[in-house]
């Protein structure tokens, strides 16, 4: 995948001078997930910078599970984000897990024993907690760490042939109880989980902590720039001590940048994840879930997302994205490749009197006018046809120029008609109109003899399709956080509109994951999941237009 992005930011600014200067021969990236969830549109971020930096300096780029978390990863996980990666239009030059390296990481931890640098703990995790102190105040010794090295080898052996139970001993780096940095004060290396790994079974039942693991990962595989969110800038000194003193022979260079944070969507993982749980959402790929699985299930495509990542580019500094943005380079990138169509979500029956009965008559229209390589498709036009519930008004306000009592409007493709007659049900409700039409107003035949000024959109009746509607909304609410509540509190009840209406007849060769503009309404996708031979869904993508400029 080549990078259209040109522009330069600090990132690519430290890389050039790396090699100018000859620190690095050639650029080596990695995109390291934790196999524990579904990637989301913060995760695309990294994708794009990662990939494509590597590709514009001709370089390589890795894919790398982090892996080292047996108690929350899953094979589904890892499953996911290949697919989302690629998806997106990247390829890995090497495909890695943390786990692959453990036999090296357990010989490294074993350096650290046997140069004083690390030693087995027997406090909990709560009592290691208070013995880290404050920003304010410094850390407290455990009475543990100054066992000698032998005693650390044998306790460390042991905790590795399975010794111990959970919590019952880690092993920590010696460092700095004092240090300003509370990452640099005596850190926990490994831990005692027995569980199975979903890549290494039960072959260990102590496993590496990510701030160990991970910048070992990195020099075991050459990454010559390991670019991570800011919140890991205070780990930078742990990452550079790790790499050194287990005598790593690459030194990979950390670099940190602003992660991505949008209007009215959730970033966390661990929120998606209890979404998904408690089932606010019918999954990962809910379409209003902010995960790559859930915009290819919405309709984004690769290509707007990458634009967009494009677009917001790199900083230090925190921002927040209106995710308009967003919406906006779907739209751009749809605009002339979604054939148009029309689809009425709320359907009231018209009957043209007029019109003969038992004629069909096929009209022409272009599939995209913006797009006329796309060439052309014919619509059934007849007696009946079905209109949306909105277009009608029977005590219409000043300027509603669309249908009601006495008034011409023009259907989009064919004639003018009148309105003539409502039809209600017992309850008063509008269940029918009948109008008139005009065969002298046919679309295409350059009629000029008078001017409406609506225009609607609508479906023939005998031949429509029947169809799902799927209407979205943000799913969390941006407010003000209140004391005592979370974000479940914030759940938008109105996320989700489902509407039951209809489609031209062509629509039936839909497939799954097709896009459309529908006339009038938006850009919409054919739900991949709900979608049956008996019953077509759509998912609204985005409205056709937004007040957002760039």
């Amino acid at each position: 995948m080549e990078s259209t992005n040109n522009s330069s930011n600090f990132i690519k600014h430290i890389v050039n001078e790396d090699l100018k200067e000859g620190r690095n021969d050639e650029v080596v990236t990695r995109f390291p997930p934790e196999p524990n969830g579904y990637l989301h549109i913060g995760h695309a971020k990294s994708i794009v910078l990662n990939f494509e930096l590597a590709d514009e300096f001709k370089g390589k780029t890795n894919l790398r599970f982090d892996d080292t978390n047996p108690l929350k990863e899953d094979q589904e996980f890892v499953d996911s984000i290949k697919e989302d990666v690629t998806w997106l239009g990247y390829d890995w030059d090497g495909l890695f897990y943390a786990s692959d390296y453990f036999n090296e990481m357990y010989e490294r931890a074993i350096l650290l024993i046997k140069k004083g640098l690390a030693y087995v703990d027997d406090l909990s995790a709560e009592e290691i907690r208070a013995y880290r102190g404050t920003l304010t105040e410094p850390g407290k010794e455990s009475p543990h760490r100054n066992r000698t090295v032998e005693e650390n080898l044998d306790l460390f052996e042991r905790m590795k042939n399975g010794e111990f139970g959970n919590g019952e001993k880690v092993l920590r780096a010696k460092i700095d109880m004092s240090s300003p940095n509370l990452n640099m004060r005596d850190p926990v290396l490994y831990r005692i989980s027995h569980a199975t790994h979903h890549n290494t079974g039960d072959k260990w039942c102590i496993y590496p902590m990510y701030d160990f693991a991970h910048p070992l990962g990195d020099a075991i595989e050459g990454v010559t720039h390991s670019i991570c969110t800011l919140e890991f800038e205070d780990h930078r000194p742990l990452y550079n001590w790790v790499v050194e003193q287990c005598e790593m022979e690459a030194t990979p260079k950390q670099i940190e940048f602003a992660r991505l944070n949008l209007t009215n969507t959730i970033m966390s993982k661990r929120n998606l994840k209890q979404l998904v749980d408690e089932k606010v959402v019918d999954g990962w790929d809910d379409p209003r879930m902010p995960t790559i699985s859930g915009l290819r299930r919405r309709g984004f495509t690769p290509e707007s997302i990458r634009n967009f990542c494009r677009e917001i580019g790199v900083a230090r500094s925190y921002s927040t994205v209106d995710v308009q943005m967003l919406e906006h380079f779907v739209r751009e990138d749809l605009k002339l490749k979604a054939p148009r169509t029309m689809a009425v979500l709320k359907p009231l029956k018209v009957v043209i009197t007029n019109y003969p009965e038992g004629q069909v008559e096929m009209l022409d229209a272009e599939i995209n006018p913006e797009n006329p390589e796309m060439g052309t498709r014919q619509i059934p036009f007849s007696r009946e046809i079905y209109i949306e519930q909105e277009d009608f008004m029977e005590n219409p306000p000043k300027k509603y120029f669309r249908l009601f009592p006495g008034n011409e409007v023009r259907l989009k493709h064919a004639y003018f008609i009148k309105c003539e007659e409502v039809i209600k049900d017992d309850n008063g409700n509008v269940v029918e109109l009948r109008c008139t039409y005009d065969p002298e107003t046919k679309s295409g035949t350059g009629f000029t003899g008078r001017k409406v000024k609506g225009t609607l959109h609508w479906v023939e009746a005998a031949n429509a399709k029947p169809a799902e509607f799927r209407l979205y909304n943000p799913l969390i609410l941006d407010e003000e956080k209140e004391e005592g509540k979370t974000f479940l509190d914030h759940v938008n009840p109105n996320s989700l509109e489902i509407l039951k209406g209809f489609v031209e007849p062509n629509m039936s060769e839909a497939k799954a994951n097709d896009k459309f503009q529908f006339f009038r309404h938006g850009y919409f996708n054919v739900d991949p999941k709900h979608t049956t031979s008996e019953q077509l869904v759509f998912n609204l993508i985005v409205s056709l237009k937004s007040s957002f400029k760039l």
